[in-house]
């Protein structure tokens, strides 16, 4: 694994809004970065990244068997009371999952360590699925790299294979964000045109014009009946909301499917290290309320069960605490995680988003920073494997 020095194209900001990657920067700050990119064998990247890629997934989905029929680790993970039915369910029925992100610390040495796994509204699909992959393209046929020179890449077409694969007589599914975030909405109209390229037909509805009609179903701002919804809205707040207690009645299939809020909750990783203690991709981790996260001693990682983009997130070193962005997750249960800095590559910390599509290993995106917390103003980088 290899970070290269590289040119960027002088005309990269009008390529990536022609295909509409309009988030390429952030308040004036670069977030997709080609100055540089990272270079992988095809050893690293079968052995080291897709191998545990696949193992670790398998272990998640046992663990969602294990808590679908456990009201105590329902209670560990915080699902709300009312709701543990409806995850259950969920899993028992069988409904799909679209995609996932598992985060590691790799250096294309060690074993990949898992830091978490963002399974119910992953982002940064857009910029991995697409915009490295016409980058690479570019840069092969512009001479930077030679022409068997290739990427960790088919998260665009596994996408709409699985669209299919869940929807295989097509049919009508509405997609759900904030209509006011770019990046959301964004994201959201690519899964659109994926779903279209699947034989689908989308119609996208803003989340806060979704209603309920006299029945108990959920309509759009149009009144059109809900059957089939994405949404780009975290479970652990929907099944918060006031339309929670009318979800198990609706009649409507949501992706990602309820179960995963059982994954998409940092309290997985002290329930992982339980039942895989001592696993080379895992990292030690405790509940902060089980007296074994003194193990740990004075270095640690205290993360909230919910939390994204590194917010509340403290990096304990030796008794010593670096600054902690305050997202407002800061109450509540923690965990504890052993501390485990990323690799660092010319000054910059940088974190492997290793893609899941269905249950299978779909790609890779990175993400760099100069701190050893990845948040939502770190840079995304494109990476190569070398032919």
């Amino acid at each position: 694994m290899e970070r290269l020095s590289l040119t960027p194209r002088p005309d990269w900001p009008a390529r990536a809004e022609a295909v509409g990657f309009v988030w390429h920067h952030d308040d004036g700050k670069t977030y997709w970065d080609e100055s540089a990119a990272y270079a992988f064998t095809l050893e690293q990247i079968e052995d080291g990244i897709e191998a545990p890629t696949a193992e670790l997934h398998g272990f998640c989905l046992d663990l969602v068997d294990e808590a679908a029929g456990s009201q105590e680790l329902m209670e560990r993970l915080e699902i709300p009371e009312p709701m543990r039915d409806y995850v259950a369910d969920s899993w028992r029925r069988g409904e799909p999952s679209l995609y996932g992100r598992f985060d590691f610390a790799y250096d294309g040495r060690s074993p990949a360590k898992l830091y978490e796994y963002n399974a119910d509204t992953p982002t940064s699909v857009f910029e991995t699925a697409v915009f490295q992959w016409l980058w690479l393209e570019e840069q092969i046929a512009s001479g930077v790299f030679p022409a068997d020179t290739d990427q960790f890449n088919s998260l665009h077409e596994k996408l709409v294979e699985r669209f299919r694969a869940i929807f295989p007589d097509g049919g009508f599914v509405h997609f759900a964000s904030d209509a006011d975030f770019v990046e959301d909405r964004q994201t959201v109209r690519f899964l659109e045109d994926v779903a279209r390229q699947a034989g689908l037909d989308p119609k996208f509805v803003a989340i806060d014009q979704i209603g309920l009609n006299a029945d108990g179903r959920f309509v759009d701002d149009e009144n059109w009946l809900i059957g089939t919804l994405f949404k780009l809205y975290p479970w652990e707040q929907m099944l918060r909301d006031d339309y929670a207690e009318p979800l198990p009645d609706a009649e409507v299939t949501v992706l990602e499917p309820a179960w995963k809020a059982i994954l998409s909750n940092k309290g997985i990783l002290p329930l992982l290290w339980e039942r895989h203690k001592g696993h080379p991709n895992l990292l030690e981790a405790y509940f902060e309320s089980d007296p074994a996260h003194e193990r740990l001693g004075s270095s640690y990682v205290r993360k909230p069960l919910f939390s994204r983009e590194g917010a509340n997130v403290a990096l304990v070193d030796k008794g010593r605490r670096a600054k902690v962005l305050d997202g407002g997750y800061g109450d509540g249960t923690h965990i504890r995680q052993a501390l485990h800095a990323p690799p660092r590559f010319d000054g910059q910390y940088v974190i492997v988003g290793s893609w899941l599509v269905g249950d299978e290993p779909a790609g890779i995106g990175l993400r760099e920073d100069k701190g050893r917390v990845t948040r939502n103003t770190s840079r995304f980088l494109p990476h190569i494997i070398r032919g």
